[in-house]
């Protein structure tokens, strides 16, 4: 039996008895600069902006394990010291920039710098979660992300976005819930899953021949109370549509 853990590079939470066929990542839970690092005073900017984590996301990732009886997996880093949803070749793993500025945190990182980096907390967290499904029940990895209401320049609608790579049925079963329930809901949007912008879902789900979904609210939304209880009585009825559970 899987139990509930705090490390540097993750959190592991048990909503109930963790039975539930579903294990459910957050790999922008948090802004948090680990020990030895701190927020350099050029970047202070970024430190509560969605450059640095998922506003919401890791609210609504614990209120839903809760509400499943599901295990969840959370990142403790903040995703400009390294991005744990993207493959160790992307070029944003490291971010360089932010809205056109230098981000000072990822200016002239090293190898060794590089290396010390995926080693200590990208790869502990994906072996975290490869702990979890090697044992946990299940059929379906979900993964869940916010996003800004306008992205340098952009302004978005979309509510929420239901991501796929390669599960389209039932990722459309899915967005056939939001949209039903009068969200602006669509698939593969803001990001897509073909674009390999759910790399953590796809990557783990790939490996233990599971479900990959990533679900992404606006963050405006995923902020509210309210809403955040919307979203969360939504997607356990979608996930029963969709037949992932």
């Amino acid at each position: 039996m899987i139990e509930a853990e705090v490390a540097e590079a993750y959190e592991v939470v048990v909503g109930g008895d963790g039975s539930a066929p579903i294990v459910v990542t957050c790999e922008h839970a948090s802004n948090r600069m680990p020990e030895p690092y701190s927020w350099p005073w050029a970047d202070q900017w970024l430190k509560d902006t969605h450059w640095a984590w998922d506003p919401g996301a890791a609210v609504i990732t614990r209120m839903l394990a809760t509400e499943l009886g599901a295990i969840a997996v959370l990142a403790r880093f903040s995703r400009l010291l390294v991005d744990a949803n993207r493959i160790r070749s992307s070029d944003t793993l490291f971010r360089a920039r932010a809205e056109g500025r230098q981000i000072e945190l990822n200016t002239d990182l090293s190898d060794t710098e590089r290396h010390r980096r995926i080693e200590h907390w990208w790869r502990a967290y994906h072996l975290a979660i490869e702990r979890v499904l090697e044992t946990a029940p299940g059929r379906t990895v979900l993964s869940i992300h916010s996003y800004t209401p306008e992205y340098e320049g952009e302004r978005r609608s979309v509510e929420v976005g239901v991501l796929f790579e390669v599960d389209e049925a039932p990722a459309k079963l899915m967005w056939q819930v939001y949209a039903d329930a009068g969200l602006d809901a669509r698939l593969n949007e803001p990001w897509s899953g073909l674009d390999g912008m759910m790399y953590s879902a796809t990557e783990h789900a790939r490996l233990h021949e599971r479900v990959a979904l990533e679900l992404e609210f606006r963050n405006d939304m995923a902020t509210d109370p309210v809403q955040q209880r919307r979203f969360v009585e939504l997607t356990v009825r979608a996930l029963r549509a969709a037949r992932v559970l």
